[in-house]
């Protein structure tokens, strides 16, 4: 049995928290870049938070 603390993570591109592995990603875990639908839908609209603004 893993711990939770020992899983993967990864940064959302779109709001930049950290998501930790999932089973349901299990298969295409390289391939996840969001974390979650909202994120995935807003991608491209707004700037994460942080993020220097160009120019």
């Amino acid at each position: 049995m893993r711990r939770k603390s020992d899983l993967p993570v990864k940064t959302c591109a779109t709001c930049g928290r950290p998501m930790v592995w999932r089973k349901a990603w299990a298969r295409t875990w390289d391939e996840v870049r969001h974390c979650s639908e909202k994120c995935r839908r807003a991608r491209g609209r707004t700037e994460r938070p942080g993020d220097p603004s160009p120019g």
